[in-house]
């Protein structure tokens, strides 16, 4: 809508400084969900609850697959993320993707603390994933990327709040950014889950993301290997096809990692376009336009700014 104003109503030599200053405005405003840097880089600050050791009622085996290809700068502390959890049920598998930087010798570091671990050619990240879950035999599951990391607490808390909820199906949380040096950049505070939302926008995290394995084979039992960058919101979206009871937590669960190394080409924006767009088709029967798609998100940004707003006066307590 604002693009459409700027192209009918303005000179061509004034529409990039305003949208120049739209930008500056949304980083200041929000919404914050789709930004990647919110401000200068901080110390992390983790509250102490984070740390508390939690005694469960029961320990279901808990399966976490990463996909890696050349990110050995990063591998390393992904992996401890894992395993500082302590989690006495888990089986952690790293599916690598025939890595030609040092990524194997970190891999092999750890490899007696692992449930497994290859490193062989593959056709992409969603392939990496069924691979490493064909290992897998937990209850609950998740993936992991080779950049991202785990918050102190997450596994405990997580499986403790499916242990006291049988009947929930997917949770996630908020999300804190870092970038290459473990500083936080922004953090992405979500309004309760909305289905509705889902239809039209992803922005769940996916490294907060946990599922039982029993909505996992009723969705189909594996990722679709004919996305490239839409396969955690395909996922999502046939979880819900498959009467999926989602919940948010509140929490913050993971940590998404900015670097350079994520600068896309102009091909994979197009790729990743075609992608979404085939998923709205397949949720609307239609092909909605792009002014169709935020009118329709809207509602749910503005949940977020009041979730967003009341987490910074510190009224919620995360």
């Amino acid at each position: 809508m604002v693009k459409n104003w700027l192209r009918n109503n303005t000179k061509p030599e004034h529409r990039q400084a305003m949208r120049d200053a739209l930008t500056k405005a949304r980083r200041v405003w929000g919404p914050f969900l789709g930004q990647l840097s919110h401000y200068a880089p901080r110390p992390v600050d983790t509250p102490k609850k984070y740390f508390k050791k939690r005694k469960l009622s029961a320990y279901p085996t808990l399966s976490i697959v990463t996909p890696s290809y050349n990110q050995a700068h990063f591998l390393e502390r992904t992996i401890l993320s894992v395993l500082n959890q302590q989690y006495p049920a888990l089986e952690y598998i790293i599916q690598d993707g025939g890595s030609t930087d040092q990524s194997v010798d970190v891999i092999k570091k750890y490899e007696q603390q692992l449930t497994h671990w290859q490193s062989e050619k593959d056709n992409g990240q969603s392939q990496a994933i069924n691979l490493g879950f064909t290992h897998a035999k937990g209850d609950i599951m998740a993936y992991l990327n080779s950049d991202d990391i785990l918050s102190p607490g997450t596994l405990h808390y997580v499986v403790d709040y499916f242990n006291r909820h049988p009947d929930v199906d997917v949770v996630y949380g908020h999300r804190i950014l870092i970038d290459a040096d473990d500083q936080e950049v922004g953090r992405w505070v979500l309004p309760a889950h909305d289905g509705a939302a889902l239809t039209w926008a992803d922005y769940i995290p996916q490294e907060t993301l946990f599922w039982r394995r029993s909505i996992w084979n009723k969705a189909g039992g594996q990722i679709d290997e004919s996305f490239q960058f839409a396969m955690d919101w395909d996922l999502l979206l046939r979880f819900k096809k498959a009467g999926a009871r989602f919940k948010r937590l509140p929490r913050f669960l993971g940590k998404f990692r900015v670097h350079q190394a994520q600068k896309t080409s102009s091909a994979i924006n197009e790729r990743g376009l075609q992608e979404m767009q085939r998923l709205h088709f397949e949720s609307h029967g239609y092909q909605p336009s792009w002014e169709t798609v935020n009118k329709n998100v809207i509602p749910y940004l503005v949940k977020h700014l009041w979730v967003h707003y009341l987490y910074r006066l510190k009224i919620l307590n995360y």
